[in-house]
């Protein structure tokens, strides 16, 4: 429905859903193909806002050109014009544009032309503002603008679009939307409307009522969800907070269009990759360097120069930044630690350890590259010191001073163990995501983890809660907390309070005989002599790319003869004789590189002293219908040459002087430069294969080196937790020794007051009744079994249920309940049955905290009262008597 203007500034943003819509200015023909394919026969609900790369010193004409292809209204923006729906607007030329309160607001361009991204600019602007109803859409266009707004549109829980880089003029803007992996459609920009109403419809078009219809059986959809999570990725989702899970959830299922969350049960038990798709949503954060510039500022002034003030020069500076995504806030804190190092002029070494659960934003992180929409963020100082810009100007690489400080890995802060001893935590806009309960564990063990005196670093919107006691509050604002002791002097709980005990792991060794063993699962025989047949050879090898062998067929000794050592697995490079062991070599790298065939005719292969002319084949494998292969395999094929290969002689036939004849040629000599050239050419070959298998292993070891970092960081923190809770233990041993001491006085304090209140009710001689809210007897004095006849037994009886002695008196029931509900006490004389009276009280049972807890009836004995006043009775009436006889006149 249509909002009319308000009047105040701030106007309320529209309930639409509002599509942002960027694109290079090569991207006009996919502008047209998107409204071309726009549904002409209904309102499409939603406001369009199209961004558009624009020569800053030309009139803008594509407002006249997208209003023949569409009948909404179609303005050039204004600055301050308010969003209706069923409209799109264009931004003008020369400006940057900006969502904020349902209306567009114009900027004038801080950067040069050609460093400008405002399709980022714009999209960051409308999750900001319009949160899950923002959507972006990414058409044709070069370069990497709109990616880094992709990222902050799914923050936000919003839905984004890209043109399939096929049907694009240029793709350069689509393809790194895609590498973000955030991307929930890839279509053709004429496909895009009806996805996208389609979309809109489901999301918002629903009443709330329906989503709210049965909230137990979505509580039990979403507990099968997070079964389903935990089992595909090891992650489980059941402690984080439950709206953040609907809301992602959700949004799956607006893409998909499932009506309920049982219908999407079922679709994840069907659609593994969706379970996957899911855990990405889950784990979306906003990040972006140096975010919240003004909680940075404070963290470069009031933690940071404290972190090296009492440490001796030489020392280790420990930094943890968890939930670090795809690195940009763990790389901010790094460039501050870097710039403190250059003032201080001094030699401390720097840990930074980030962690996620997220591998795919730890790969991000540990490669440092990142798009030029992040100049909007870094100061183009920092940009300049701290980053290297690639050669196409599409991308910034971290500098490798800053790299080196930084250990990235794949760690779950909630059932991991800690890195310790650190003097800064930052952990920014994590614990908004987890329940309460999470969160009370979380500050403890961030407590645990931190050296005395260390500081801790929460996002705006976080808090250390009623840990108080444990952190004292730096600066209230900017959420720096900085770690202090226990003033009570009490231990600390044991960290399994905190986290759950490590899930026993498989050895190492056992996982790697397990991978091994998974390709013997396959037909190898079959495929071997296949391959084989074809070749109509009689030797060869099943082989894996790294040249283990699976199967081996035929007698090969002539070729391949047992490597010296120990015994272990089969190795064709290492088994292989020689002159065959470096063409093998770069055979196969060739071949898996390829997936072509390779061949190197005529090698002289040397067996017992003489050389054995043989074909070396290499040829992938390929599986036939219903057979799987788990890794490529190849074939490595031998067979005996017919061609002789050039022998390695030491030069052709001389004259008796020792000079060649002249004018005529060798045929010797060039058969032996020949054989030359040859080895010289495959000598290069291999030192090539050589050269990338080293820097492939460089970047393995590198990696497998951060990996070994943390685990050792995490084995030394569960070492000291496991001598603190030793420690702890004891404590708590003689604490319970304490505490069972004290229970032991309390309960013989207990037992004689308990026999001080026996003797006190029947010394009285009393008749006392207790009864609860149900009018079940609780206790009862000796003396009210006079009234009443009460046996032990009879305790948790109703009292309806007793036979009294009580004469012409049956509503005792009654008065007791009367008295329960109006709390007014109740006074009745009685007589029994042996003819005695008794005053009966009904008093409501107040506990000291004046809750009432039933009811109390006591019976006082007042049978020498009634005795008297019937003495006075009668009395009386002889007095009476004697009076009237004195009056009368006879």
């Amino acid at each position: 429905m249509k909002k009319p203007e308000s009047s105040s500034k701030q106007a309320a943003a529209p309930s639409i859903p509002v599509v942002g819509i960027g694109a290079s200015a090569g991207g006009l023909a996919a502008f047209e193909a998107f409204f071309s394919g726009m549904p002409t026969d209904k309102d499409p609900g939603m406001a369009f806002v199209l961004v558009q790369h624009l020569d800053p010193n030309h009139k803008s004409i594509l407002t006249e050109l997208i209003r023949r292809y569409t009948r909404m209204q179609v303005f050039e923006v204004e600055d301050g014009m308010r969003v209706q729906p069923n409209c799109a607007y264009i931004i003008p030329p020369n400006h940057d544009m900006a969502f904020l309160n349902g209306r567009l607001q114009l900027m004038e361009p801080a950067a040069p032309r050609g460093q400008r991204l405002p399709i980022d600019f714009f999209f960051r602007s409308l999750a900001q503002d319009q949160r899950e109803r923002a959507i972006g859409i990414v058409l044709s266009g070069t370069g990497s603008d709109g990616s880094q707004g992709v990222r902050a549109i799914k923050g936000e829980g919003g839905m984004v679009m890209a043109q399939t880089p096929a049907s694009t003029e240029y793709d350069g803007m689509p393809r790194s939307a895609l590498a973000t992996g955030l991307v929930d459609f890839e279509l053709p920009p004429a496909e895009m409307p009806s996805q996208l109403i389609a979309y809109v419809v489901h999301a918002f078009g629903r009443p709330p009522s329906v989503a709210l219809a049965e909230p137990q059986a979505g509580d039990n959809a979403l507990k099968k969800i997070c079964i389903l999570l935990r089992a595909q990725t090891g992650h489980d989702f059941s402690q984080y907070k439950p709206s953040t899970i609907r809301r992602r959830i959700e949004r799956r299922m607006a893409v998909h269009q499932t009506e309920t969350m049982g219908e999407y049960v079922k679709y994840l038990q069907q659609t593994p990759l969706e379970v996957e798709a899911l855990f990405r949503d889950l784990l979306i954060g906003v990040t972006s360097f140096f975010r919240d510039p003004a909680a940075f500022a404070a963290l470069e002034e009031l933690v940071i120069p404290k972190l090296f003030a009492d440490k001796p020069v030489g020392s280790t500076i420990r930094v943890w930044a968890t939930g670090c995504s795809t690195g940009e806030e763990a790389y901010s804190i790094a460039i501050l630690l870097k710039e403190h190092l250059e003032n201080l002029k001094q030699l401390y070494q720097v840990q930074l350890f980030a962690t996620d659960i997220d591998s795919q934003a730890i790969a991000t992180a540990r490669a440092g590259l990142y798009p030029a929409s992040i100049a909007v963020d870094v100061s183009p100082e920092r940009l300049a010191r701290f980053f290297t810009s690639e050669s196409d100007g599409g991308a910034y690489r971290i500098h490798k001073s800053i790299r080196d400080m930084l250990v990235f890995s794949e760690l779950d802060v909630i059932k991991d163990p800690p890195f310790s001893k650190l003097d800064l935590i930052s952990c920014r806009n994590l614990l908004i995501y987890l329940s309460a309960d999470l969160q009370k564990r979380l500050i403890p063990l961030f407590h645990y983890a931190l050296n005395p005196g260390g500081f801790i670093f929460l996002g705006t919107s976080e808090t250390v809660g009623e840990f108080s006691d444990l952190f004292a509050t730096r600066d209230r604002k900017m959420k720096i907390f900085q770690r202090k002791e226990d003033v009570r002097g009490a231990q600390r709980l044991a960290m399994g309070r905190y986290i759950p005990p490590l899930a026993p792991s498989e050895p190492l060794a056992t996982k790697t005989a397990e991978k091994m063993a998974t390709p013997k699962k396959l037909p190898l025989r079959e495929l071997t002599e296949q391959v084989l047949l074809q070749h109509s050879a009689l030797v060869g090898a099943l082989v894996d790319e790294r040249g283990v062998i699976l199967y081996l067929h035929g007698r090969s000794g002539l070729y391949l003869e047992p490597a010296p050592g120990e015994a272990g697995v089969n190795n064709i490079l290492k088994m292989a004789r020689e002159g065959l062991r470096r063409e093998l070599t770069i055979a196969l790298h060739k071949a898996a590189v390829s997936k072509e065939e390779v061949s190197f005719p005529g090698l002289r292969v040397k067996t017992n002293g003489d050389y054995t002319p043989t074909n070396l084949v290499v040829r992938p494998v390929t599986a036939g219908a219903g057979v799987k292969l788990d890794e490529p395999l190849y074939a490595v094929i031998l067979e005996a040459s017919t061609l002789a290969g050039p022998r390695h002689g030491h030069g052709g036939p001389q004259s008796g002087n020792g000079k060649a004849h002249d004018g005529c040629t060798n045929p010797d000599t060039d058969a032996h430069i020949a054989s030359l050239r040859q080895e010289l050419r495959a000598k290069e070959e291999f030192l090539q294969t050589t050269n990338e298998e080293l820097e492939t292993s460089n970047e393995e070891l590198k990696s497998s080196n951060e990996e070994m970092q943390s685990v050792n960081e995490e084995l030394q923190s569960t070492n000291e937790e496991l001598e603190t809770s030793k420690e702890e233990l004891q404590s708590v041993n003689e604490e319970l020794a304490t505490v069972n001491a004290e229970l032991q006085t309390k309960v013989a304090d207990l037992s004689r007051a308990n026999n001080d209140m026996n003797n006190l009710l029947a010394g009285t001689g009393i008749a006392t009744i207790f009864v609860d809210h149900q009018l079940r007897i609780l206790r009862f004095t000796p003396a009210a079994t006079r009234m009443i006849n009460l046996i032990q037994s009879d305790v948790g009886r109703p009292v309806r249920h007793i036979v009294s002695n009580l004469v012409g008196y049956d509503s005792l029931t009654k008065d007791a309940q009367a008295v329960l509900d109006t709390l007014a006490p109740k006074e009745i004389d009685v007589q029994t049955t042996d003819g005695r009276w008794y005053t009966m009280r009904i008093l409501p049972y107040r506990t000291l905290d004046n809750v009432i807890e039933g009811a109390v009836v006591t019976f006082f004995d007042i049978s020498e009262m009634k005795h008297a006043q019937e003495l006075l009775r009668q009395a009386n009436e002889q007095l009476r008597a004697a009076s009237g006889l004195q009056g009368d006149p006879s």
